[in-house]
């Protein structure tokens, strides 16, 4: 499946950045939007949106309106000339009109064969348009790759269908189409480990992972231009990994772009999505790619024409870590001591369990703890947590090492639950690598207005 966004407004999704997959999650929500266009005396607004996910082959629907800005209603006969382009190439070109301001293009993606426009043709421009029941169509291998796509627009007409607008200028619309791309890497013992990049930006290069530092590096294309950055909100790329892979487990991660340190809120980790994979998000707002651009100025050398993102591991954690059940009426709290987690030495696990909805502990709360490895439950036992907040301890043998789920089943004796993984290091390990592992997706919606909040503040 190809995703694909536009640019216009913020990933808040993003802003949890935690979606289920089938969503889309990148520049916005499908639509980008010119918000000042002067033609023939009037102010309009043009809008292009399209579908949250689009399919490499199937019809799907692109909707272009046209808006006055003074009486919001939609604009009437008008004609745009419409020029769409990918990796400086034109896909097409061609006039379309609409006496109601909207036009809606049906869009047929398939794999081979050549772009073809279906529908009835007016005499004056020959603009394309369609009828209510069968509105104009465009078949052929569009859209079917990743990467950025640019939309030229000019008005060519407005409310009188037969004076012809000339340099009325040309505005541009960006979208994405988000597809993933693997990379098999070698780990530090010369094994096979594959990542994955979705990128809902443009197209994913020159990917590694150094075994050594611990850290992966990709590149991108990107216009530093204050043209191209004016109407960018947000650039989201995602780097993913399977949960096993401890070798690069951490309970947190940092982040530059070009050398640059990121924000803290521009790195998050995404346990909830895939089962077996980890997703770390990058998302760069326009303010910091303001900032990371600034920063790149200082040095005195030519902006680049990329950026190079550096993703590695941080072993700052902070406690203590939280999830939801899927209802999201109970929040866990939990942390560990002591911190490094190891064979043959006992850990207290010190969790509190909350309203999901105030945040305050809840008293007497039943629960039942659950230890789980490799699929098997390796420990449980039930409690009640009196004041809200309660321990338990157990000890690793030197057999149970490696990822590890710590459940929380069965709260209240709602049948509600929820989870939270560490990693065990071995014994000859040096850090046990700890992260906050949460599987219900509905999490996601719950964590959104925190993960939003850390957006804002930084």
């Amino acid at each position: 499946m190809i995703l694909l966004l536009s640019k216009f407004g913020i990933f808040v999704i993003s802003v949890s950045l935690l979606f289920p997959l089938s969503n889309v999650y990148g520049h916005g929500f499908g639509i980008d939007t010119i918000s000042s266009v002067d033609v023939a005396g009037k102010k309009i607004s043009i809008s292009v949106e399209l579908p949250m996910t689009f399919e490499q082959t199937g019809e799907k629907q692109i909707t272009i309106t046209a808006t006055e800005n003074e009486t919001k209603e939609n604009a009437k006969n008008i004609t745009f000339l419409i020029g769409l382009f990918h990796e400086n190439k034109m896909i097409f070109r061609n006039y379309f009109f609409a006496s109601d301001g909207v036009i809606p293009i049906k869009i047929n993606s398939t794999q081979d064969g050549e772009i073809t426009i279906h529908g009835e043709q007016d005499s004056l421009l020959g603009a394309w348009h369609g009828t209510e029941s069968k509105p104009v169509m465009i078949s052929g291998p569009i859209f079917n790759s990743g990467g950025l796509y640019n939309f030229e627009i000019e008005v060519r007409t407005i409310d009188e269908p037969t004076n012809i607008i000339e340099n009325s200028g040309v505005y541009n619309a960006d979208l994405s189409i988000v597809d993933s791309t693997e990379f098999l890497q070698k780990d530090a013992e010369n094994q096979d480990v594959e990542f994955k990049i979705k990128s809902y930006f443009d197209n994913i290069s020159n990917f590694e992972y150094d075994p050594i530092t611990k850290q992966v590096t990709f590149e991108m294309p990107f216009d530093w231009s204050e043209k191209q950055m004016s109407h960018i909100p947000v650039v989201h790329e995602e780097v993913h990994f399977p949960k096993n892979f401890a070798e690069f487990m951490s309970p947190s991660y940092t982040g530059k772009a070009n050398g640059i340190d990121v924000f803290k809120a521009s790195v998050t980790i995404d346990d909830y999505t895939v089962d077996d994979e980890r997703i770390v998000h990058f998302v760069l707002l326009q303010d910091h790619l303001r900032f990371i651009k600034n920063q790149l100025q200082k040095s005195g050398e030519p902006l680049p024409d990329k950026i190079t993102f550096t993703l590695s591991r941080s072993e700052d954690i902070g406690f203590p870590l939280t999830s939801f059940t899927k209802s999201e009426d109970f929040q866990v709290n939990l942390s560990w001591d002591p911190i490094e987690i190891a064979p043959g030495q006992n850990t207290n696990f010190i969790f509190t369990i909350r309203d999901g909805k105030s945040g305050d502990p809840l008293r007497n709360s039943d629960y039942t703890f659950v230890i789980i490895q490799n699929g098997k439950e390796i420990h449980k036992t039930t409690g009640t947590a009196q004041v809200g907040g309660e321990f338990e301890r157990y000890e690793f043998t030197k057999d149970q090492t490696g990822s590890t789920i710590i459940r929380f089943e069965n709260i209240r004796n709602t049948g509600q639950e929820t989870d939270f993984v560490v990693v065990v290091a071995p014994e000859f390990g040096t850090i046990a690598i700890m992260i906050l592992f949460s599987t219900l997706l509905v999490v996601v919606l719950a964590s959104r207005n925190h993960f939003s909040k850390n957006l804002i503040s930084n």
